[in-house]
């Protein structure tokens, strides 16, 4: 089943996101089990939204790719771990 994620990392910014894309070469190799992901500035740091396949999708690329990639980074990495809220995808709509 598809989920969706609002993924929240507080004090978080857009250098430190483009650093962790381009520590996992997620341009170049995109997650299995992606379906969409957007991203940019909220109050107090920086959201995405991700859509996946399903949950045990986006643990596997956490636990392999997103996990290992923020720890190589050190201080040029999110400063906090993320907040992230789970919601079931009922409907899709793609203009």
């Amino acid at each position: 089943m598809t989920i969706g994620l609002w993924i929240s990392f507080a004090d978080g910014t857009q250098e430190q996101y483009d650093a962790v894309n381009a520590e996992m070469g997620v341009e170049e190799s995109p997650p299995e089990g992606l379906v969409f992901h957007a991203a940019g500035p909220m109050e107090g740091g920086w959201n995405a939204i991700d859509f996946w396949e399903s949950r045990e999708a986006f643990d596997r690329f956490q636990q392999e790719r997103l996990g290992p990639a923020i720890g190589a980074l050190g201080d040029k990495a999110p400063p906090n771990p993320p907040n992230i809220k789970e919601f079931p995808v009922y409907n899709t709509l793609k203009g």
